[in-house]
């Protein structure tokens, strides 16, 4: 029997007239918590986000004000940015060898009076024991095998590395931006069983290192970093929100409340709101929000000055996080050159606004960077082949060759 179509449209009229009447009982409720947000002093939010580490959600810490807008400074007239990015092909066990691809793409885009773009990649392979498994150094029979989520989150090291590689090999005299695609912070590490030695790997000889590098380069040259996150799902302003118009001790709060919702009111004001959704009805195209720093319970490894700093950025588009470290936050500028906070601000708009809300660094970054479907498979092929040219054994699983030659 086919589709009843006539019976199909009144369910979906029924839907979205639901729908509709959800949507404005909605907005109404955030133009509602926007407008108590407003009514907290800056001095209050700062001391009741600050007071929040042991309540049962994780609050962004207020540094400016809860709520707040900034418009874009005026951009350097000689400036550049440089962004890389990275895509692999992970180990596969239905192959004769064990192997991984990382490819490297990036730009460095120069505006000014001598403007200039420069693309590369860089793919490396990697084989044997030494690459392909991470190692103890206190016990060699204690490795973690490299695939999956741990080389994703090895590329995103690499992808740091590079860039304090390309950020080095700069001229120094022309202000920068270090540009990154999503968040500071390894999340893969956290929470996901990894034993002690691999977040020492990773994170504090070689992730944290390559970040140091580019403090010390911001010292004696106008630089600055920043990771973009587009269409962001995080909470945090939200949760800070919440924080500052809880009425309750810690105690009740942690009895009635959970991470993603609050019981009652008046905090169940801020239940299902994005921090996004609050900086769509605050920011105007190219401002920028409030300074808040990540709560230190959500990256606890990353202290000190590299500590985790965000804002929201309208790009014209959509509302964007920006994640920077603390250095960026707080440096002022030098020699005439603006603050990195200031700097990074004013080189995102423009990169959104020649990018159609999307900077156009991570954009080119990216097609440098990507592996197609068809690399793939012919990356496959240029594996067994050579192993055939060595005479060496080429083959594969069943369950692989019935995939390439179904029966029916």
């Amino acid at each position: 029997m086919a589709l009843d179509l006539g019976e199909t449209v009144i369910q979906i009229d029924a839907a979205s007239a639901d729908l509709g009447r959800s949507y404005r009982r909605r907005a109404e409720a955030l133009d509602s918590l926007i407008a108590q947000a407003g009514r907290v002093s800056p001095a209050e939010a700062r001391d009741k986000t600050e007071a929040a580490a042991n309540r049962p959600f994780l609050a962004g810490r207020v540094i400016d004000s809860l709520l707040g807008a900034f418009a874009a400074p005026p951009l350097p007239p000689e400036r550049r940015v440089i962004s890389v990015d990275g895509s692999h092909i992970d180990v596969d066990r239905h192959l004769p060898i064990g192997c991984y691809l990382v490819n490297l793409g990036g730009c460095v885009l120069t505006y000014g009076s001598r403007p200039d773009a420069t693309f590369f990649n860089q793919p490396r392979l990697s084989t044997g024991p030494q690459e392909l498994y991470l190692n103890d150094p206190d016990d060699p029979n204690n490795e973690q095998a490299v695939t999956g989520l741990l080389l994703g989150i090895l590329r995103a090291v690499q992808e740091l590395e590079r860039l304090a590689d390309e950020v080095e090999a700069s001229p120094p005299e022309i202000p920068t931006l270090a540009l990154m695609d999503g968040t500071l912070v390894l999340w893969g590490l956290s929470g996901q069983g990894y034993r002690p030695f691999v977040q020492q790997r990773l994170l504090h000889r070689r992730y944290l290192p390559a970040l140091e590098r580019l403090r010390r380069m911001a010292q004696t040259r106008p630089l600055t970093v920043a990771a973009f996150v587009s269409l962001p799902r995080t909470t945090e302003t939200v949760t800070a929100i919440r924080a500052c118009l809880c009425p309750y001790d810690a105690r009740q709060c942690a009895r009635t409340c959970n991470n993603r919702r609050a019981g009652g009111p008046p905090c169940d004001a801020a239940n299902g709101f994005l921090d996004r959704e609050i900086f769509q009805q605050t920011l105007k195209p190219g401002e920028r929000s409030p300074l808040y720093r990540t709560a230190p319970a959500t990256a606890r490894e990353y202290q000190g000055d590299h500590s985790v700093f965000y804002y929201y950025l309208h790009t014209g588009r959509e509302i964007a996080r920006v994640e920077i470290p603390r250095w960026v936050a707080e440096s002022p500028g030098h020699g005439g050159n603006p603050s990195p906070l200031d700097l990074g601000h004013s080189l995102l708009v423009e990169q959104c606004r020649k990018g159609q809300g999307y900077p156009v660094a991570i954009s080119e970054a990216h097609e440098q960077a990507v592996i197609t479907a068809q690399d793939r498979r012919l990356f496959r092929e240029m594996v067994m082949e050579t192993l055939e040219r060595q005479n060496l054994p080429a083959y594969t699983s069943e369950k692989e060759r019935s995939k390439a030659r179904p029966w029916l």
